[in-house]
């Protein structure tokens, strides 16, 4: 079951926040968009898996329905902000979880398992769904973390301080992110302390301001939150796989 879920993450990760396209996003309420998009959910999880089975063309449907859902949301009440974000992203989270429980076993009997040959590195399995895991857990914590907190601080943005430099700010939150990210698969969390010392001291000027210092505080709080919140979720499926880590930071401490 872990195995799937592991590739059917990943999936949803490059469909979402790789191969999807800022034009793509905001263009949702165009079904010939839609249509590209969950063709795009459909080959990843085709590519993940390495099956064509029926139930891959079962979620990619689900994937459609719930992004109509949420362009009509965003049309209707004019809200594109955090609420239908994380609705979003939590509608299409429960359905991975559901598919690999229903159909755990899409993985091992897809083609990365059944028709290459065993050994070496050509037996993938015994590899490739913690890397896929490790690569999806990355980069959603650090591309769909950043989506996230920018929707959160948009109503905000009055506050945000003016003298910076071009998205310094989102490269600051992507950058801890992913240091969070793997502080916690490193088995190191309490480096977080000295992550948040550090950029308190750096941000001290932008914090001496009271509106300023509202909003650096909210996002980075929000940045955080998001960092933890997946980093435990791709440990809690990591201790599900079979074999050994791909990474010894990532073994389960006995």
């Amino acid at each position: 079951m872990f195995e799937t879920l592991s590739a059917l993450f990943f999936a949803h990760v490059l469909a979402d926040f790789v191969f999807q396209t800022t034009k793509m996003a905001q263009s949702k309420d165009r079904f010939a968009t839609l249509l590209v998009h969950t063709l795009a959910v459909y080959l990843c999880a085709v590519v993940a898996l390495g099956s064509v089975a029926w139930q891959v063309a079962v979620l990619a449907g689900v994937h459609l329905a719930i992004d109509a859902l949420k362009a009509i949301w965003v049309k209707t009440r004019d809200d594109d902000g955090i609420n239908p974000y994380l609705l979003d992203q939590l509608a299409h989270l429960i359905t991975l979880g559901m598919m690999a429980a229903f159909a755990p076993m899409l993985w091992e009997n897809g083609a990365w398992t059944k028709d290459l040959a065993a050994g070496g590195l050509l037996d993938i399995s015994t590899w490739a769904p913690k890397a896929m895991l490790l690569t999806a857990g990355i980069l959603y914590t650090t591309r769909a973390g950043g989506f996230a907190v920018g929707k959160l601080m948009e109503p905000f943005g009055k506050g945000a301080p003016k003298k910076s430099l071009p998205k310094g700010g989102q490269m600051i939150g992507l950058l801890e992110r992913g240091l969070i990210f793997l502080m916690f698969l490193a088995g190191q969390p309490a480096g977080i302390g000295f992550l948040i010392a550090a950029k308190s001291v750096l941000r001290f000027d932008a914090a001496s301001k009271n509106e300023k210092a509202e909003y650096v505080i909210i996002g980075t709080l929000a940045s955080f939150s998001w960092a933890i919140a997946i980093a435990i979720l791709t440990l809690a499926i990591n201790n599900g796989l079979n074999g050994d880590p791909l990474l010894e930071i990532m073994a389960t401490k006995p």
